[in-house]
């Protein structure tokens, strides 16, 4: 049997690639490139399709049109940005072919107006922050036997109270800082206080699911509140409604009529531990930070969230809500951790930035003293109007405590703005206080 011979393949290379040539030359993506003459013929059947509908423009357009007349080039005329101008377009996409840039029309009509706008840059930028003295370490109160996790003064201004993972609520003076009693009953750290203002109650939550009023006059308990299935990490008072709210490990915040003790609400919607949450008078009423790393604002008559903010990357542990100012804060871990946000609708503010660490405890006072503590012992003095930091300083763990032990948990304001108590790792609680001289 005779056998054919083969063609060599090198011609038959050649003759397969003039072929692909011949079908996928003029083909965009294609590294050939069409001729200019079969481009421009190409763009003008797609403007003309495009824009062959509009090639007479509206009088009001016209009018702002500037002359084009055969002794001006097109390039130099005044381009329209109202509407869409066949001229316009078909020179912007002939130049991309023709590599030479088209002429962009000014955003200011007049010098005049761009000079103001320089100025008005110059002095947004230029805001001053407020000055505010430096704050030192006055006083350090020692007695608990662990973590001082929760710190609230009373209305009066004459006593704070504290709770710790010793299970015990001390009362201190605030003056002198001589412990006036201690309060038994948690079974399990005590990780929230508030004192009404309006009653001789003092109000506790636990990593024990227990919430507590206790009376002042008696020195007792006098109710509890049941239904969170898992420790309560923080709570609330309602400035004038007798109402109290908690939250905690179960992703939940309640709501709780304070006499009846009745539960009004679960407060549902959060993925993770609601690590703290705060009330106010005016709408959004309830305000919660959680471990999902969200801030939810809440429509307290109907018991659903309103607002969701999902801005932080990290869980949020704290928050502080201005005592005359329409804003709060909240604060997390990683960068751009402390943000400020503005009521009613939670529109974000700005970032508090520098403070690059997990931040568990945030305050502010009326004169605008804004406090972040960090469980690595950092602590943030900021101007709280324009998140400009005026003062750093370290958490000194105390005597027999390890270098480990800075941590700063919680922190308030006392009721004239003037002193600071926190309480850390190191078991102590320290009071800070302006220095005025």
């Amino acid at each position: 049997m005779a056998t054919t011979a083969l063609p060599p393949l090198e011609s038959l290379f050649k003759t397969s690639a003039k072929r692909t040539r011949a079908i996928f030359a003029s083909a965009p993506d294609d590294g050939f490139k069409e001729d200019e003459k079969s481009a421009r013929m190409r763009l003008s059947v797609k403007v003309n399709d495009e824009y062959r509908d509009y090639k007479e423009l509206p009088a009001s357009l016209l009018s702002q049109q500037g002359p084009v007349g055969p002794s001006r080039p097109k390039t130099n005329a005044k381009m329209i940005t109202a509407g869409p101008s066949a001229d316009t377009n078909t020179a912007r996409i002939i130049a991309t072919i023709d590599k030479t840039p088209t002429p962009q029309p000014s955003t200011f009509s007049s010098s005049t107006k761009l000079s103001q706008a320089l100025t008005l840059h110059k002095t947004t930028r230029t805001i001053k922050p407020t000055y505010h003295a430096p704050w030192k370490l006055v006083r350090v109160i020692s007695g608990h036997l662990g973590w001082v996790r929760s710190v609230a003064v009373e209305p009066g201004n004459k006593w704070f109270a504290t709770g710790a993972g010793d299970r015990v609520i001390k009362i201190w003076d605030l003056a002198s800082g001589e412990l006036k009693l201690s309060l038994t009953g948690h079974i399990s750290t005590v990780r929230g206080l508030a004192v009404s203002p309006r009653h001789p109650y003092l109000f506790s939550c636990g990593e024990d699911k227990m919430v507590k009023c206790w009376d002042l006059e008696a020195n007792k308990v006098i109710r509890h509140y049941h239904g969170h299935l898992s420790g309560v990490y923080s709570l609330a008072l309602h400035p004038t409604l007798d109402v109290l709210v908690t939250a905690g490990r179960d992703a939940s915040a309640r709501v709780w009529d304070m006499r009846s003790k009745a539960q009004v609400h679960i407060l549902s919607g959060h993925t993770g531990t609601v690590a703290d949450v705060k009330c106010q008078d005016s709408e959004p009423q309830v305000i919660t930070g959680s471990m999902d790393s969200t801030v939810r604002l809440w429509d307290l008559a109907a018991g659903k969230t309103s607002v969701t903010l999902t801005h932080h990357k990290k869980s949020v542990r704290a928050l502080a809500i201005h005592p005359t100012e329409y804003s709060f804060a909240s604060g997390s871990a990683g960068g751009n951790n402390i943000k400020k946000w503005k009521c009613p609708e939670g529109a974000f503010v700005f970032n508090f930035s520098g403070h690059n660490a997990i931040i568990n405890t945030l305050s502010v006072n009326a004169e605008g003293v804004f406090f972040s503590g960090a469980d690595n012992g950092s602590l943030t003095f900021w101007d709280y109007d324009t998140g400009t930091p005026f003062q750093n300083m370290e958490d000194v763990p105390q005597p027999g405590s390890l270098e480990a032990e800075a941590g700063v948990f919680c922190s308030t304001f006392d009721q004239t703005g003037t002193r600071l108590i926190t309480g850390g790792a190191d078991k102590t609680i320290k009071v800070y206080a302006e220095q005025t001289q």
